[in-house]
């Protein structure tokens, strides 16, 4: 009888990517499956079994790493102030994905700030200690060193949004240029041509992408491109106030304003408001995240919706499976995996 050595071809051990291919479903699903999740269905657990079993793929020394080293603890890092934590729903519906995700889990979830620099080294000595199995990174700056930092310690970590096109990590990310480009292409539906934006951190990937996407749905439309009308901001209530300011200083006839969140199209609509600007009649409002803000807004607000919660429950799939990806083949993968999930225009009465 031929004994299955759990080899693939070359003596090659087979790979959870290889298994999730056969199975016809995502590395995470794999994962699950073989950590004895039930949030997988009886057809896809089959699935995955069969696959398992076709091309030989042994979970076993996984299994026997994850008995060794493990802490059962995650770190969720958010390189920012706790104010701007608590006071942004973004970071709130992050944290209730990745919390709802982890619940069928038997790991811990660390929440940890390192918005100043001694939190940041105070941050660096916890990680070096290996006092948690993974690592999430919620709004990285591209000058931010503690995603090579983690990448240095060998600790397994996702990014929510990349810090370039270049990005290392596993990252999860919304359609940043895609939403954009709705938001637009949207107002431009609406017979607006003096479409201004207030942008997000200009030094985040994401927030460029937004500022490429409104910048090509103009060209798309034939419509020229006035830097004049791009006011950088900082996702802020008080940065949308201070963008929205200078720019009916700078293009009074603006017609149409594009904010980089809900909580700067807030900052922004107070501006409006004050200046003596009716909301739509002279000056359409869109905002981006769909968040809480844009519903109780007057009027409510059209946002641009992107899967905050999805992303979270998406980046612990990506982190259980890094980690036994790490924990069996400790060997970086040349090809980080990336998802980027796709957004929705959600109108309301501001646009």
């Amino acid at each position: 009888m031929a004994v299955n050595t759990g080899r693939g071809r070359g003596g090659r051990r087979p790979t959870l990517e290889e298994v999730a291919a056969r199975a016809g479903v995502g590395r995470g699903t794999v994962s699950r499956v073989i950590n004895g999740s039930p949030r997988v269905s009886a057809a896809t657990r089959a699935a995955v079994e069969a696959a398992v079993a076709e091309l030989g793929y042994v979970p076993n020394t996984a299994a026997r790493a994850l008995a060794a080293n493990r802490t059962d603890a995650i770190a969720l890092v958010v390189p920012e102030p706790e104010t701007r934590f608590f006071a942004e729903p973004y970071f709130s519906d992050m944290l209730r994905g990745v919390g709802a995700e982890l619940a069928d889990t038997e790991m811990q979830l660390l929440l940890i700030f390192a918005g100043s620099d001694r939190e940041r080294r105070r941050l660096a000595q916890y990680l070096a200690a290996h006092r948690v199995d993974g690592v999430l990174l919620v709004s990285v700056h591209a000058d931010d060193p503690l995603p090579d930092l983690v990448a240095q310690l060998e600790i397994p970590a996702v990014i929510s949004g990349p810090r370039s096109a270049q990005e290392t990590l596993p990252s999860v990310d919304a359609d940043n240029y895609g939403g954009a480009r709705s938001a637009v292409q949207h107002l431009l539906d609406r017979g607006r041509r003096r479409i201004a934006h207030i942008t997000g951190h200009l030094d985040v990937y994401g927030a460029q992408r937004r500022v490429d996407g409104y910048r090509d749905a103009l060209r798309e439309a034939g419509c020229e491109v006035d830097e004049l009308l791009v006011e950088p901001g900082d996702f802020t209530e008080e940065g949308g106030r201070r963008a929205m300011g200078r720019l009916l200083e700078r293009v009074p006839d603006l017609d149409a304003v594009f904010a980089g969140s809900d909580v700067t199209a807030a900052g922004a609509r107070q501006v409006l408001r004050e200046t003596g600007h009716r909301i739509p009649e002279d000056v359409a409002l869109v905002g981006y995240d769909d968040s809480a803000i844009a519903r109780h807004m007057d009027p409510p607000l059209t946002s641009v919706r992107q899967p905050i919660e999805e992303m979270g429950r998406a980046m612990i799939d990506l982190l259980l499976t890094e980690i036994a990806d790490h924990r069996s083949a400790p060997a970086a993968s040349p090809q980080p995996h990336r998802a980027v999930l796709p957004t929705e225009l959600v109108v309301r009465a501001s646009s």
